[in-house]
């Protein structure tokens, strides 16, 4: 309503400027015309701009001056021949609008590059790099990263990007019971964190318009402020590795510090369910790690007691094969 309201004073404003402008040639009314056509382009065009982030814009204007600067040093080069003043004149126009255009083009493609706006500009000392991490929507959801900065095992500060915090409202709001559940549970736990006056939260506004895909944005995000990457998403984990981003990965934490058994010791496991191979059973450990014994589908649904035979480490966590005790 607000904005609608600017526009119209707007409107009425340019209109009456262009009345009064138009008492100089004698005919007010078409200046008044002229006033309400030029006030309606500028809101066009006003209109236009709105897929322009403020990133963009800041690297353009970066670019535009730099022309300015190099149009003027090389025109000012020219002042040294014997050139006609009207050449002279029409080279520096020239010079102006291709160096302008180069800077404005160039800024626009590095705008990656240009940390300018104030949402990136970072006053501290050099000799002491201020950590930050960028959270995904997988690893609020998961809600083990509040237990783990509960601990003051991680000292960071934590970006939550806008974007982010959309995609979770979405979850929430989907139709699907247990997309809604999962979605809920993570807009309860980042509410917990936010009531926690020793975790630092940081709303990010940056949208990256120009990027599509909530991961792919994330990982440009992280890029820009020289920040690391939060999640529990191994697809992510691994295109944020790729692109030369730092990672914390909360599964590869957990999997780091689970029990470390070796072939030959014995435990006790509920079996769950049947493996994927004849005859096997599958059970799990209390911290989730995957529990495979050898031929013992038929006693499904009981407790037994096994012996390692042998210890596998995947990237999606570890797997202990055993076989029931004799």
């Amino acid at each position: 309503m607000n904005l609608l309201l600017a526009r119209i004073l707007f409107i009425i404003a340019f209109s009456l400027l262009g009345f009064q402008s138009g008492e100089l040639i004698g005919n007010s009314f078409l200046g008044l015309g002229i006033g309400f056509l030029g006030s309606l382009v500028v809101i066009v065009l006003e209109l236009g701009m709105r897929r322009v982030s403020s990133k963009g814009l800041s690297s353009a204007v970066f670019g535009l001056i730099l022309g300015l600067i190099m149009a003027k040093l090389v025109g000012d080069a020219f002042t040294f021949s014997s050139l006609p003043a009207s050449t002279l004149a029409l080279i520096k126009v020239i010079l102006t609008l291709v160096f302008c255009y180069l800077g404005m083009v160039i800024g626009l493609r590095g705008k990656d590059e240009f940390n300018i706006i104030i949402p990136y500009v970072r006053l501290r000392r050099q000799d002491k790099k201020e950590e930050a991490a960028v959270v995904d929507t997988s690893v609020i959801i998961d809600g083990r990263i509040s237990d783990i900065l509960k601990t003051g095992f991680l000292d960071t500060k934590l970006i939550l990007p806008r974007f982010v915090l959309r995609e979770l409202q979405n979850i929430a709001d989907s139709t699907d019971p247990i997309k809604r559940q999962r979605g809920r549970r993570g807009l309860e736990i980042l509410n917990n964190l936010q009531r926690d006056n020793g975790i630092q939260i940081i709303i990010n506004d940056e949208d990256l318009p120009d990027i599509k895909g909530v991961d792919a944005k994330v990982v440009s995000l992280a890029k820009i402020l020289e920040a690391k990457i939060l999640t529990v998403d191994f697809n992510l984990n691994r295109v944020a590795s790729i692109q030369g981003v730092s990672v914390l990965n909360i599964n590869e934490l957990s999997n780091a510090i689970k029990p470390v058994v070796f072939p030959g010791e014995k435990m006790q496991v509920k079996l769950i369910r049947e493996g994927k191979e004849y005859n096997q059973a599958v059970g799990y450990l209390d911290d989730g790690t995957m529990i495979v014994v050898e031929d013992a589908r038929r006693l499904i649904g009981q407790e037994v007691k096994v012996v390692v035979t042998s210890v596998l480490q995947t990237q999606a966590g570890r797997m202990i094969f055993t076989r029931l005790e004799r």
